[in-house]
């Protein structure tokens, strides 16, 4: 569970909730079915006319992504296995690797691994890698995509609540009271319209957006190893090339590798 998009969720809630009880409203205003309908089924709209069902259709995963922690390696780990990987190579040789692809977990490094160990070409095994995080990236990016969209028409559609809610408002003229009432009513849409916008759906965006720019640095880093596997630089050389993918406070938790006898 991502407990970040958790708290930042019920945080969310609180502020909205606190903030019209302490200028003395209530709460129960926010229960307005017409503003909810305009807001959440207004942007459904938008998407539906923006985006291909296609698009649409990543919605579920997108969301499961956002609750689910994400579960990548650690770049401590993966410095670790490619010396590891490197002595193994060094000591027996780059087929030696192909005894140990079981022990990969990740898809992408094991591909990496195996086409270094079929012989071929490095640029041709650089491009190929390159190429599937640069696919990665853009499936990435037009799901956050539609986060970000759905950010720019709520606000837009909280106007036009506001707008369809004042029309309403002009219809009680004759009775103060229920005009006040229509006019509080009204501007619930564009509360909702920010609200949605700016602390659900854009923060998402942003959120998946992280979350893309994690992963390919895992994958460039197991880029930059197995190229260097193949190169058959020794652990040392390895060491130093994958440690400037490793934060500085990461980095003195590690033991430099000591040189083989």
């Amino acid at each position: 569970m991502e407990l970040a998009t958790i708290i930042g969720m019920v945080l969310g809630l609180l502020t909205i909730t606190v903030g019209i009880v302490l200028k003395g409203s209530s709460v129960g205003v926010l229960i307005n079915p017409a503003a909810i309908v305009i807001i959440f089924v207004g942007t459904a709209a938008c998407l539906f006319n923006g985006f291909s069902m296609q698009d649409l259709k990543k919605l579920p995963l997108l969301f499961t992504m956002l609750f689910k922690k994400q579960e990548l390696i650690a770049k401590s780990e993966l410095l670790r296995l490619f010396v590891e990987l490197s002595q193994t190579a060094r000591r027996e040789g780059i087929l030696a690797l192909e005894g140990r692809m079981e022990e990969l977990s990740d898809p992408f490094l094991r591909n990496g691994i195996s086409m270094i160990v079929d012989g071929l070409d490095a640029e041709f095994v650089g491009d190929v890698l390159e190429a599937d995080v640069q696919a990665m990236e853009e499936r990435h990016r037009s799901g956050a995509l539609i986060f970000s969209q759905a950010g720019t028409y709520a606000p837009t559609l909280g106007v036009l609540g506001a707008v369809i809610g004042l029309i309403a408002a002009l219809g009680n003229l004759d009775d103060i009271e229920k005009l006040g009432h229509s006019i509080a009513a009204a501007f619930v849409a564009t509360l909702l319209g920010i609200f949605s916008g700016y602390v659900l759906w854009h923060p998402f965006a942003n959120k998946l957006k992280a979350m893309s720019k994690h992963e390919a640095e895992r994958k460039r880093m197991m880029i930059e190893g197995v190229l260097s596997l193949q190169a058959g630089d020794s652990p040392i050389a390895v060491e130093a090339k994958l440690l400037v993918f490793v934060g500085q406070k990461e980095r003195a938790t590690l033991k430099p590798s000591k040189p083989e006898a």
